[in-house]
């Protein structure tokens, strides 16, 4: 990913480098050739417009009905030679057309001429020689005056064959530009997508392999909550069996042994006491083996083992339940009905430890195909990343709990979910979740 994000930066730098460049390469040829070639021109064309002055001045002067001396066109011919020179100076500082030296100073040359040939023309009528003036004009004046609005006219069309090339090129560098462009995108698309088809490859991979972790760890805490729940079961048994057994033997030889003794017998009098100590242990071994492994589940159901569980829950953890039941559940599979007392129990029991009350809800609901198990506390809350399944920490600074954790893996274990809720007023909601299949 890294090496595609720098070579797609680098096509896109590379790219409006590119750009920028023939742009300003473009904008100085637009300005250096068809803003100057347009100036010329303007310049030529002003030049031309003097020519044809001198043009119409000089046919007036060997107008013969013209009773005016030679000598009243000085002043004429002095306007526009001064216009003629700015002009002619003006076409040469824009003039950037590719001419020999011979073609730049030519123009130049054939006006000097032409005003050296005027000089003499003005300076001869003012001797006298108007007839030998109005023959050079006719003979050489013209002549010259034609021979510059040729060059001038050539000119004009050298630049404008030059204002062309320019355009031209100016076409032919958006052109490039353009196919230049459209390489680089080109390039960075697919580049792009060679990215973008590596990221998902990858992705799918880890996914695969995220996936498959997943479910060697849901298979993990399969087996695990199942050694748990076999292990927990088998001491259950032990303790029920074996210690149960033994206590009530202890407390019927006990009896016994006080029937023997006669009344008012000191002896007697500690084997009773003795009798309600075994019978103590007793209760508490019966009511051990209970919460290890409720054999009411297995034989009367959910129902009746939450009620039983319910009813010394407060005596055992000390919380007040208050428990309701809605809908009829159909018969449960036992490794389903496991699963959801342990939930409730993991539940109270962190009601008892973290919520810092001393009353809690249960409600018990079969609806629409699913069993729902809801846990309400009016406690401190607990506080949730994501609000349903995220990492939960207690509220208060409190250390977060592993209890939730095993009650999502519970959950996950009968393809449930479990929803943890936090009112801003205070307060937990936990919803088991669990489909009823038939």
């Amino acid at each position: 990913m890294l090496l595609g994000l720098l070579l797609t930066l680098a096509v896109v730098v590379a790219c409006a480098w590119y750009v920028t460049g023939q742009i300003a390469g473009l904008r100085e040829r637009q300005s250096t050739l068809a803003d100057r070639n347009r100036l010329e021109s303007l310049q030529l064309l002003r030049i031309q417009d003097d020519l044809n002055q001198l043009g119409l001045a000089m046919r007036d002067m060997l107008d013969q009905t013209d009773a005016y001396p030679l000598g009243a066109w000085s002043s004429q011919f002095d306007r526009i030679r001064v216009d003629l020179d700015a002009a002619l100076h003006r076409q040469a500082e824009v003039a950037i057309a590719q001419r020999t030296p011979e073609q730049a100073t030519y123009l130049a040359r054939s006006v000097a001429q032409f005003w050296d040939a005027s000089d003499r023309i003005f300076a001869m009528a003012a001797g006298g020689r108007e007839t030998e003036a109005r023959a050079e004009i006719q003979l050489s004046l013209q002549a010259r005056q034609a021979a510059l609005s040729t060059a001038v006219a050539r000119l004009l069309i050298q630049n404008n064959a030059t204002d062309e090339r320019a355009a031209q090129q100016v076409r032919a560098i958006y052109d490039r530009v353009q196919q230049r462009v459209y390489g680089f995108l080109a390039v960075s698309l697919l580049i792009i997508m060679a990215t973008g088809l590596y990221v998902i490859r990858s992705n799918r991979r880890v996914f695969a392999q995220v996936a498959a972790l997943a479910d060697d760890r849901r298979d993990l805490a399969r087996q695990l909550i199942t050694a748990r729940e076999s292990t927990l079961r088998e001491i259950s048994r032990e303790l029920h069996d074996e210690f149960g057994q033994l206590l009530t033997a202890m407390g019927s030889m006990l009896t016994r042994a006080g029937r023997r003794l006669p009344d008012g017998s000191a002896l007697k009098s500690d084997l009773r006491e003795i009798n309600e100590i075994a019978q103590s242990a007793l209760d508490h071994v019966r009511a051990l083996s209970q919460t290890l492994h409720p054999s009411i589940l297995e034989e009367l159901g959910l129902e009746s083992a939450i009620e039983s569980y319910l009813a010394g829950v407060e005596r055992q953890i000390g919380v007040r339940v208050t428990y309701t039941r809605t809908g009829t559940l159909p018969p449960l599979d036992p490794a389903v009905s496991i699963q959801v007392y342990r939930v409730l129990q993991e539940a109270l029991t962190n009601v008892a430890r973290h919520a810092r009350t001393d009353a809690a809800t249960v409600q018990l609901r079969s609806l629409a195909g699913w069993l729902e198990l809801i846990v309400d506390d009016a406690g401190g809350g607990i506080a949730a990343t994501d609000g349903v399944a995220g990492s939960p920490q207690l509220a208060r600074g409190s250390r977060p709990t592993t209890g939730i954790t095993g009650m999502r893996e519970r959950a996950a274990l009968v393809d449930g979910t479990l929803e943890i809720e936090t009112s801003p007023a205070g307060g937990t909601r936990i919803r088991l979740r669990v489909p009823l299949h038939d």
